[in-house]
Formats: structure tokens, C-alpha cells, sequence
């Protein structure tokens, strides 16, 4: 057993910082391509899980590389634009879309609440949700990093080979984060944003009202709500609608609401060219270990070639004048059990006229 020397608290030091890393795979900045899946097509029935949710991917399914970025779903808060699940007694009107609007309803305000999705006042009755994949990102999606492009579908191109479905409205979204100076709501899923018309976290004009009916005249609130911390995003659908002609049907079919999103992501850019960036989080804690070596310390070594088998010095230069080298350094817990060992990147000469200080650093 070594010689324990134990840390004073000037020796140790906590440090946390936050990270920032692009939140698609391979660490994709902007994804400007979008994709699904044939398998989640099938929604002939009220409760398959098409009925609930779109996987959107990066890149063709099956192909190497391939994985879920985040989903689309849709929410009405009356069950409409979906099938019911029954039309049994108690079973009636339940459908994908009622269930979706509570799900997320509750996430945010609560299991027993009775509220519903308010953008600056207005109460639209639908609602899109992105919800970014878990594993795209670390501790929650960096404020200030959403941008979103929205494009409706208009009248094909004369040019019918390059594919492009021109368009309808084009908007960028954002969140507020910038603009509000960090103030937030606090839910029950963290920090609230709202979702403008606007880049990099700041939002286009003094007004966050950037959009009215256009048959009224009447405001119908902000683009949306941004949940960092718990990664989704949910769009009013009265104002995304107003701007990009993107609106739901409202009747009981087998066509998924949700695919209205992510035609209008898929084309955000013009042309099925996507645009979308976010970038995640990550407070990454560190404790420093200063390891001091001073002049009367570590100058000699427990290796078995320093001495023969009587005890005596092998070399009779080290007696007067010893020296070692240090190559590892250890630390150790109240119970003398090694916890965790520091290489040092090259040997470091030790002797009485020399001392060594060593910055160890642990992340967790």
C-alpha cells in the first residue's frame, strides 16, 4: 500500500460548463432532408400506431445511416380528423387525435387539468407537434438554436421534372428565447418558449401577435410553444394555417393529419429541400485534482529493481541523490481503494531539488 497523501479543499475544484453539439445524426447541423417509413403507412386502423405518430428520418429507410430524427403527430381537442376507436357505449368520439391533444395537454399543464393549448390568448382547436427523438439529443435542445422552415403546397411547377411543388407561404420559425432575454414559463415539463416568425431566438417585429384571421381580423397568437427541456414542439394550428394554407380537414378519414407537417417541412426550403436546426444541450460536470508532489515527496519508488533481495539499494547513486520518475498518478478513497488512475502524457523527473504539480480532471 502506497503512502496516502490526502487532498486539502484547495486542492479540488468543481467546474460545470454547458456544451452545444448539433442534434441530428452524425452531427448534421441543418437537416435540409426528410424522409418515412412505407411500415407506418397503414392506418385503416383507429388504434395502429400510424394512427398516432410519423418517424421522420434522415435519410431513406433501410438505407446505412438511417435513423429516427423526431416524429409529427396531431392533436384536436374535440377528437377530430381521426377515426374513433369504438363506437361502443363510453367509447364514442375517442379517436388518435383527442387522445394526442390530452397526452401532451397533460405533460405540460398536468394530469388533472382542464386546460387547453393557449398562444397569447387565442385557443385554437388543433394542434402539431414535433417531438424531437430522445436519443438526437443530451440534456435538452439549446434556446436560441430553432430554425424552422414552413412551406405550404401549392401549384406544381411547369416544369414538372424538377419536382418542385413551388409555394403557398413560406414561414422561418423560432423561438423567443432571445427576444424575452432568457424569461420563460415553467411547466411541468420545464422551460416554455413561444414559437415566432423570426431566426436564431429573436422574433421579427415588437409584436408577438404576428399573424390574424383573415376572415376577422381577430389575433390568433403566437406560431407555437418550444419545450427545451423536454424536446417537442407544439404549432397553433390556426396560425400556421393563416400563414402557409396548412389546415386540417376536421372529418373522421384514414389520411393522417400529420402528414400536412411534414409535406410543409419537407418543403420548408422550396423544392423538397427541408430546413431545420437544433442544436442540444449538455452540462458537463468536472472535479480538478491538484496533485502536488513537493520536494520531499515521491523521490523514491516501491519498484522491486530498485532493491536486492537484502533491502539494499541496487544503486549506490540513488542513496544520496535519489530520483524517480512519475508516470501514473492514483486516487484513492477513505478506505484506501483505487478509484480511478491518471496517465501522464510523458514522465516527469523527481528529486529532492524538484516539485511537481499535477491538474487531474474527472467528467460525469
Amino acid at each position: 500500500m502506497p503512502n496516502l497523501i490526502q487532498f486539502s479543499n484547495n486542492d479540488i475544484v468543481n467546474d460545470t460548463q454547458k456544451v452545444a453539439v448539433s442534434t441530428w445524426t452524425n452531427n448534421q447541423n441543418n437537416l435540409t432532408t426528410v424522409f418515412t417509413s412505407s411500415i407506418q403507412a397503414d392506418v385503416s386502423s383507429a388504434t395502429s400506431s400510424g394512427a398516432f405518430i410519423l418517424d421522420v428520418y434522415n435519410s431513406e429507410t433501410g438505407s446505412a445511416g438511417s435513423e429516427v430524427q423526431f416524429s409529427i403527430a396531431y392533436g384536436h381537442r374535440a377528437g377530430s380528423s381521426s377515426l374513433n376507436f369504438t363506437n361502443d357505449v363510453g367509447g364514442k368520439g375517442r379517436s388518435s387525435s383527442g387522445v394526442t391533444y390530452a397526452q401532451y395537454r397533460n405533460l405540460v399543464f398536468g394530469d388533472n387539468t382542464i386546460s387547453d393549448f393557449k398562444f397569447n390568448d387565442h385557443t385554437p382547436d388543433d394542434i402539431w407537434i414535433i417531438n424531437i427523438n430522445r436519443a438526437r439529443y443530451k440534456h435538452n435542445l439549446k434556446t436560441s438554436t430553432l430554425n424552422l422552415y414552413l412551406s405550404g403546397s401549392g401549384v406544381e411547377d411547369s416544369d414538372s421534372t424538377t419536382n418542385n411543388p413551388g409555394l403557398y407561404g413560406q414561414v422561418h420559425l423560432t423561438d423567443d428565447s432571445i427576444t424575452t432575454t432568457g424569461s420563460s414559463t415553467i411547466t411541468n415539463v420545464g422551460r416554455q418558449f413561444n414559437i415566432v416568425s423570426g431566426a436564431n431566438g429573436e422574433q421579427s417585429g415588437s409584436n408577438l401577435t404576428q399573424i390574424v384571421d383573415a376572415q376577422t381580423g381577430d389575433s390568433i397568437g403566437s406560431y407555437g410553444l418550444f419545450y427545451p427541456d423536454a424536446g417537442f414542439i407544439i404549432l397553433n394550428g390556426d396560425a400556421v394555417s393563416q400563414s402557409i394554407g396548412l389546415s386540417a380537414s376536421r372529418a373522421d378519414h384514414v389520411e393522417p393529419e400529420y402528414n400536412k407537417l411534414f409535406n410543409a417541412i419537407r418543403n420548408g426550403n422550396g423544392g423538397l429541400v427541408s430546413y431545420f436546426i437544433v442544436d442540444s444541450e449538455e452540462k458537463i460536470s468536472s472535479q480538478f485534482y491538484f496533485v502536488r508532489a513537493r520536494n520531499g515527496e515521491f523521490n523514491y519508488t516501491t519498484n522491486p529493481s530498485y532493491i536486492d533481495d537484502s533491502g539494499n539499494l541496487n544503486f549506490v547513486s540513488m542513496i544520496d541523490n535519489p530520483k524517480t520518475f512519475i508516470t501514473t498518478v492514483g486516487l484513492y478513497n477513505n478506505n484506501g481503494d483505487l478509484v480511478a488512475v491518471a496517465k501522464i502524457s510523458q514522465p516527469i523527473a523527481k528529486d529532492f531539488t524538484k516539485e511537481a504539480l499535477i491538474r487531474v480532471k474527472l467528467d460525469y
